[in-house]
């Protein structure tokens, strides 16, 4: 039986031993502890979803069902001598970046620039479904792809090895609109439209159609609603649960830290 004059004295020693054992943890492990805070968690759900869910096949090939249902009368309508073209997005319209989040996820990290130019160089990323059976039918109809993404030109030849390695059409650099100087994708839509008739649209951020939604400070909501005609028919919407502007309107500051936009996310839930 433990005297009551030594409780004190042990107490004190089981505060010490503890606080030892602290200062000689690995450097990872007390790295992990911090980093369970800084919201790189609050994605795993999200990349979970995608990666396993039925719903996000089925959304994926409803969206290119009513994109190909709605190519054949665009078509006929065009008639000014033009070419015609499809815009698309890359990431997450075409290719499935998911295994890139899951692999940030399990290194506790949100994103990492060096980590994407890695995972883009290796070309291994698999289609969004329906992504490659509707240009393919697009191609039959003598409709071009223009991919048109924000990804650096330097991301091209991964890029180009990727989609070309699926039997993606029109996979070459002439048809690779690349970011080189600004991510606003409205100047090089422009550019094209002199000289292709833009029949369509697919993306899984609203910028990928146009800026009104994000980049003119107006409203998302109200936008969206204004448009909502477009939707199925020359705006071709893919899910993506994980990344996009949308998100961007909950951090007011620019440079937050990853716990700082934690906790935006959690301010910016609807509750009753």
């Amino acid at each position: 039986m433990i005297e009551a004059f030594l409780l004190p004295y042990l107490m004190n020693m089981k505060r010490l031993i503890f606080a030892a054992f602290t200062l000689f943890l690995p450097f990872g492990v007390l790295a992990q502890d911090t980093a369970s805070t800084a919201g790189y968690r609050d994605y795993t759900t999200a990349v979970l979803w995608q990666q396993h869910s039925g719903e996000f096949r089925a959304l994926a090939f409803q969206a290119y069902n009513f994109a190909r249902l709605s190519l054949v009368p665009k078509i006929a309508e065009a008639s000014n001598g033009k070419k015609n073209c499809v815009v698309v997005d890359v990431d997450e319209t075409v290719l499935d970046n998911s295994p890139f989040q899951g692999n940030e996820i399990r290194n506790h990290k949100i994103f990492n620039q060096q980590d994407w130019a890695n995972w883009t160089s290796k070309g291994i990323a698999d289609t969004i479904p329906g992504a490659l059976g509707f240009l393919t039918f697009a191609a039959s109809q003598q409709v071009e792809t223009f991919y048109l993404s924000n990804r650096e030109v330097s991301e091209m030849e991964g890029t180009l090895k990727n989609l070309q390695t699926l039997g993606f059409p029109y996979a070459d650099k002439e048809h690779m609109l690349f970011k080189t100087t600004t991510s606003d994708k409205e100047p090089r839509r422009k550019a094209l439209s002199e000289k292709y008739n833009i029949l369509m649209l697919c993306g899984d951020n609203l910028s990928d159609f146009s800026n009104v939604f994000y980049r003119e400070g107006k409203n998302t909501i109200e936008q969206v609603d204004a448009a909502q005609q477009k939707f199925g028919t020359q705006y071709i919407v893919l899910p993506n649960p994980m990344y996009g502007d949308w998100e961007k309107q909950f951090y007011k500051v620019d440079k937050q830290s990853d716990q700082d936009k934690a906790n935006a996310r959690i301010e910016g839930l609807k509750t009753y």
